[in-house]
């Protein structure tokens, strides 16, 4: 069956997505499995997906990209977390951060740190959420303390994507102490991972997207030039606000990849198991689970492909982003849960599909601003 077409799609995104479907047919899907068992960075994919096109091509044209936009990057999003969503993460992961380089940064900054990205040199992350702190973006408590012409970085940072494989990553701190401005306490900065005193480790032995590696970094006394800060200072929160709109469309994209993923797979199933004396498809309660699946996946993919056009356009674009974050990772858990049920005690076997799809489906409802923080921005929002 095919559930990702290309109808929704905007025309200017369709030939990336066909390319995108090949790529994932040819080097992810296959390898899906093995990278799950050994939780391995997929180093040989990561350079394929360089040497494709398919890697950090957001990046604008004038600094070594294709400039892809929402659209086109969305489009990659769905045929790549349809193939395997933790080898898909790391694909995506490549050039995290980069964004707020060249929205926001100077000439120089983008010369330096996202052009080598762009071009498959190095790889870069972004580093936001800290041990204790997920989803507050304004109580964050990584330190950055201006020393004459440097800043001093101190803290932690968690779940922290590339934070070990990294060249460099996009570090969000505290500058400011003012109460009466909650949401101006906080700044941006490139830190290159080989500075004194960043130490990165990785976070072991996940249950979920396992080819993707997640790190816990702490700076101790971490020394950056003042010109590695982005932007102004100050202005880190509404920058990530911003950033956050396009993500969270792009994490749409994740459910709803998922989420085909989930069908495909128990679609097959149903079709080829017997019981009872006949397939099982036959069954009414079966037929009625798998519409009520199609049900929710068309709805949410409809809704990923309304909210990409409102976010591109600039129309509430923090509500609609909300909206389709929400209801695209929500509508990947429940599909692949009943996928699940459907598959029987075979579910549960970490060579099947469907298995590895539900323990990935649990991440993207997370990530990004947890849903229920979504939820508070859908009520506040709300046309």
């Amino acid at each position: 069956m095919e559930l990702l077409e290309p109808d929704p799609v905007p025309e200017r995104a369709r030939d990336v997505k066909e390319t995108a479907r090949e790529f994932a047919d040819e080097h992810i899907a296959p390898n899906a499995e093995e990278y799950y068992r050994s939780g391995e960075y997929p180093h040989e994919i990561l350079e394929a997906g360089q040497e494709a096109g398919l890697v950090a091509q957001d990046v604008p044209e004038e600094w070594g990209g294709k400039g892809y936009d929402l659209a086109q990057t969305l489009a990659i999003a769905e045929e790549f977390y349809r193939a395997d969503a933790g080898i898909a993460l790391t694909l995506q992961l490549a050039s995290f951060g980069c964004e707020m380089t060249y929205e926001y940064g100077s000439d120089e900054q983008c010369e330096e740190y996202v052009r080598p990205v762009a071009e498959g040199d190095q790889i870069s992350g972004l580093a936001v959420s800290e041990p204790e702190t997920g989803s507050d973006l304004a109580g964050m408590d990584t330190r950055a303390e201006k020393e004459g012409d440097e800043y001093v970085l101190n803290g932690e940072k968690y779940w922290i994507g590339n934070g070990v494989e990294a060249d460099w990553v996009t570090v969000y701190a505290r500058t400011g102490d003012d109460e009466t401005n909650r949401y101006g306490n906080h700044s941006m900065f490139i830190v290159p991972t080989d500075t004194e005193g960043y130490e990165a480790e990785h976070i072991p032995e996940k249950i979920a997207m396992r080819a993707s590696k997640q790190a816990h970094i702490t700076f101790e006394d971490c020394r950056i030039p003042e010109e590695n800060l982005i932007g102004t200072e100050g202005a880190g929160f509404w920058m990530l606000a911003e950033f956050f709109n396009h993500g969270r469309v792009i994490v749409g994209g994740h459910g709803i990849g998922l989420a085909a993923a989930a069908i495909e797979s128990t679609w097959e199933f149903v079709h080829d198991r017997e019981g009872f004396g006949r397939n099982i498809n036959e069954f009414q309660a079966v037929q009625h689970g798998l519409a009520d699946m199609l049900r929710r996946f068309e709805a949410a993919r409809s809704l990923s492909w309304r909210a990409c056009e409102k976010v591109e356009e600039g129309t509430q674009a923090g509500y609609w982003a909300a909206l389709t974050k929400t209801e695209a990772t929500e509508a990947a858990v429940d599909i692949s849960e009943r996928g699940m049920q459907f598959h029987g005690g075979r579910s549960i076997l970490a060579e099947r599909r469907i298995s590895r799809v539900f323990r990935d489906a649990r991440i993207p409802v997370i990530y990004e601003g947890a849903n229920e923080i979504q939820r508070n921005l859908i009520y506040r929002q709300a046309p």
